[in-house]
């Protein structure tokens, strides 16, 4: 259905589409944390969003699709958050912080992709939309590697994608290890043995001096676009990166001008892309 149409469509009384929007995916999240997919009704998810099968039915095609927006919107986001509260930090130093915060999460914490995980196995849609989920997550990180390798702050003899690929397995494998009774380990030694891994992620010798400023502008290699039938007016893009976009006259977010991302804006653009709750930003890193 059409982005603008939905937002005439299944609305509470005084709410927005956007925000109906993100009650149900609140609603969907609990009840599948708390039920299971299999064992979650759509009628459970309506009742506590407070809105009928119908109205849900507008924003979402199915229960699978449900799970997998709910996933989006409340998966691990946390290099992202790490980003925006520290941007001076190297990509390396953001990836020792989040490591070393593995182990002090709570049990309950990643329920939600454990119960995704578990669907995913029985359910073909939900397979198709974990894996578009985690394929997101994988390739903005081994984007992130690519910048930091390109700035001279991580080795560039090791494979983005085989980091990434590493990073995902280990995020995921401590979701699953929590909840299992395993004694706990002691928090300095996992500290410790974390920086020694990311000190295996910097560069063997000093970073290269950046080349000295031209006369030619440096063209970015890099376009974002918003698919206006998925964007729901969140405003997280233009908030994240206000020059790179900007809202249109219903709130919905545009691209300013074709796209292009200025150079120097290339990880406020993945930023944006990964923190839309309905994917509507597409990333083109070959354009010219």
């Amino acid at each position: 259905m059409n982005g603008r149409l939905i937002a005439w469509v299944g609305r509470i009384t005084g709410v927005t589409a956007a925000e109906t929007r993100q009650r149900l995916l609140q609603a969907a999240a609990a009840a599948f944390e708390s039920q299971g997919f299999e064992g979650t009704r759509v009628a459970d998810i309506a009742g506590a969003a407070g809105v009928s099968n119908g109205a849900l039915y507008t924003h979402f095609g199915s229960k699978a699709e449900l799970l997998a927006e709910a996933l989006r919107d409340h998966g691990s986001t946390e290099l992202a958050s790490l980003f925006l509260d520290d941007p001076d930090s190297t990509v390396v130093d953001l990836l020792v912080l989040l490591g070393r915060g593995l182990i002090e999460r709570p049990a309950d914490h990643g329920a939600l992709v454990v119960e995704a995980l578990v669907a995913a196995r029985r359910d073909d849609e939900v397979a198709g939309m974990m894996g578009g989920h985690l394929r997101d997550r994988h390739d903005w990180l081994a984007g992130v590697i690519r910048d930091g390798q390109a700035e001279g702050t991580f080795d560039p003899e090791l494979s983005p994608e085989v980091v990434s690929r590493y990073c995902l397995m280990l995020l995921l494998g401590s979701i699953l290890l929590r909840g299992t009774g395993l004694p706990a380990v002691d928090a300095d030694e996992w500290a410790a043995f974390v920086a020694r891994l990311g000190d295996a992620l910097r560069p063997r010798s000093p970073a290269p001096s950046r080349p000295a400023p031209t006369d030619t502008p440096r063209r970015s290699a890099m376009k974002v676009h918003v698919d206006q039938e998925r964007c729901q007016g969140h405003g997280r893009c233009y908030s994240l990166a206000p020059e790179l976009f900007e809202p249109d006259e219903i709130g919905n977010s545009v691209e300013i001008g074709d796209g292009t991302v200025p150079p120097g804006l290339e990880e406020a653009a993945r930023k944006a892309v990964l923190n839309c709750p309905e994917q509507a930003i597409s990333l083109e890193e070959d354009a010219t």
